[in-house]
């Protein structure tokens, strides 16, 4: 072989070493914003009266260490080069820089709007994590989720039996919710105009009903879950109420039906299931009955690496798998949830990032 081919050989080596060696500690990229959402840092460098905030300072606001400065250091110039943070100089005429926020760390302000702080620390939760290390033994058993070959039950079961996880898991949903929710009743309403009656099914807390309640106060909407996740809540409006059930069996009658984040958390069979018992509930398409769906259409026509977008969605389908046995769809798997279920029409409207908008017709 010459050098030339040796050369080459060298670098197709260290390039699939290099590839490896970022999948084997890509968990250091969430695990480093986790902790340094734990320490606050994002809460002090925005109260930092819009200054740039220097690391000797920072150090000093953590009340960490001294020692752990140069640690402290290392792991903010992570978060810089992740895009969480940026480095600013703390006066024109001087060199000394300082840290400020970033677009995206501004989203785990726990006082933001539209904070994700609740859903991004639930997702890093051990509870959540732990089954992914007994994703090869689950493989070779019978368990429906690596979540019930680590806990021995479904997380459904483990929430309902865990009340601080529950609260936080509905937290997280909901926090999640108000993001959707602000483009749905804004670029999305047409979707609700003119219809008479909505339930959401699997709407826990409520937050993007409440929302949809408010901007049209004639439509009639109910939020329907599970009794344990509805108990003790009320509608803050006269069209919003709250009922308890399970969506296998019945759901109240309506024009239309909501479903956001639900479907993608069930198998096929269930899905199935889900959607006949939704078909059963709403008026017939010439009276203006419909299933709204709020979830992920995988994009499989991308190239490998073309677009992240895609490759978190793949995240997300596994998360599915570990956590809850369901998946993240493509439009032809979605099309056979609809015609095995009795509809007769859908179209998908991509407006909602990384999730779609699916109206659903009988």
């Amino acid at each position: 072989m010459d050098l030339i081919a040796l050369e080459e050989e060298g670098m197709k080596m260290f390039q699939a070493q290099a590839h490896i060696w970022n999948h084997m500690f890509s968990y250091v990229r969430s695990m480093s914003l986790r902790c340094v959402v734990q320490l606050g840092i994002p809460e002090i460098v925005n109260n930092n009266h819009n200054q740039p905030i220097t690391l000797s300072e920072l150090v000093t606001k953590l009340a960490i260490p001294h020692q752990k400065t140069d640690h402290l250091y290392r792991l903010m110039r992570l978060m810089v080069y992740s895009g969480f943070f940026a480095l600013r100089k703390v006066h024109e005429d001087e060199q000394e820089e300082g840290y400020v926020l970033t677009p995206y760390s501004k989203f785990l302000l726990k006082d933001n709007p539209t904070s994700m702080l609740p859903f991004f620390l639930v997702e890093l939760d051990q509870v959540l994590m732990k089954p992914f290390n007994l994703m090869s033994e689950w493989f070779k058993g019978n368990d429906v989720t690596p979540f019930e070959t680590t806990y021995k039950c479904s997380m459904w079961n483990y929430a309902n039996e865990n009340p601080n996880f529950n609260v936080a898991f509905n937290e997280a949903m909901a926090s999640d919710s108000i993001i959707v929710t602000r483009l749905l009743v804004t670029k999305c309403k047409v979707v609700f105009q003119g219809l008479g009656s909505l339930v959401d099914v699997g709407g826990g807390t409520g937050t993007t009903t409440k929302a949809i309640a408010e901007t049209f106060p004639d439509l009639k909407c109910i939020v329907f879950d599970l009794p344990h996740v509805v108990a003790d809540l009320e509608g803050n409006t006269k069209n919003l109420d709250y009922v308890g059930g399970d969506m296998f069996d019945s759901i109240p009658k309506a024009q239309a039906v909501l479903l956001k984040w639900i479907i993608h958390d069930w198998n096929d069979e269930e899905c199935v299931q889900i959607l006949k018992r939704c078909r059963e509930a709403i008026n017939s398409r010439d009276e203006g009955g419909k299933v709204i769906i709020i979830d992920i259409v995988v994009d499989d026509k991308q190239q490998q690496g073309e677009n992240k977008s895609i490759e978190t969605q793949l995240f997300s389908d596994m998360v599915m798998m570990a956590h809850v046995g369901g998946r993240e769809r493509t439009e032809k798997e979605w099309e056979e949830l609809f015609i095995q279920s009795g509809f007769s029409h859908y179209k998908i409207a991509h407006v909602l990032g990384l999730r779609s908008l699916i109206e659903v017709y009988p």
